[in-house]
């Protein structure tokens, strides 16, 4: 008799089953001391929930994974991501992205904003979602937001070539209202890929929404910022996104303190007034 599992359950790991098909993970074993099985569908009773079978990359059938992370790290497929070079790599992330028509953001898209910089940096700043400007050039933080984005790099003696940037989502929502949590999670493995190709030192999540959807924890801002969290061995930092600040400049020097913490991680010195 197959062995029954919490619906909760099941539906999480139809979900990261889900995410492990966008990174081209389709096998997995379970680890039992001197035995390595493929584990079946039958343990999932997917012939059950037609509406999260439809959810599977149809390449391949469903398989129930067993969630650790070193198993990942191992995998075939990053191993093969991990050789490939950077722009080769994010190239590919790209083509994989396509005319991407996984959620209903790309019914009123222009274009899809995949993402910009320094394939190699060590620093990768993630904001919310395209505006208008990025809808129309497809390419992250281009407008008045970006300016200041720029502004705030050139205070960090750094330019935008000197870093990565992308946003959680790559299409822009409906009058640039807050992404759906569904939206958040169809569009995520992809930005996942992009982190793992460029691997950088630090990442900057900017604002609200992509703190909350990269930690998975729901806080507020002023409990957020001023700390380092552990993103899958990354130090990962919060801060304000440029358009916030567009609209309360007053919290620019709290925005600072964030990018001064940012700085001394990476060894970028100090302007000589700020260390006085």
């Amino acid at each position: 008799m197959a062995h029954l599992l919490d619906p909760q359950l099941k539906r999480a790991l139809v979900e990261r089953i889900r995410y492990y098909r966008e990174l081209g993970i389709y096998d997995f074993y379970r680890r039992d001391p001197g035995v390595a099985t493929l584990l079946e569908p039958a343990a999932l009773d997917l012939e059950s929930q037609p509406q999260e079978r439809d959810m599977m990359t149809p390449r391949a059938k469903p398989v129930v994974p067993i969630i650790r992370e070193e198993d990942i790290s191992q995998s075939p497929a990053s191993r093969a991501s991990d050789a490939l070079d950077p722009v080769r790599a994010l190239r590919l992330i790209r083509e994989d992205l396509g005319d991407c028509t996984r959620c209903r953001l790309h019914q009123g898209r222009k274009q899809i904003v995949f993402g910009v910089g320094n394939p190699n940096a060590d620093l990768m700043f993630i904001g919310e979602a395209p505006g208008a400007d990025e809808d129309e050039q497809g390419e992250p933080f281009v407008g008045r937001a970006g300016q200041l984005l720029n502004n705030m790099l050139r205070a960090m003696g750094l330019k935008r070539e000197h870093v990565y940037i992308a946003n959680i989502i790559k299409c822009r929502p409906p009058g640039n209202r807050t992404p759906e949590r569904d939206e958040c999670e169809t569009c995520s493995p992809f930005l996942m890929r992009q982190i793992a190709v460029i691997k950088p030192k630090v990442i900057v999540a900017l604002g609200a929404v992509a703190a909350k959807t990269l930690l998975a924890i729901n806080a507020s801002m002023s409990d957020l910022r001023g700390r380092w969290y552990d993103f899958r061995g990354t130090k990962l930092a919060v801060t304000y996104h440029p358009a916030f600040l567009l609209r309360d400049p007053r919290q620019k020097k709290e925005a600072w303190k964030d990018l001064q913490m940012v700085m001394k991680e990476l060894g970028i010195a100090l302007p000589a007034k700020d260390r006085e």
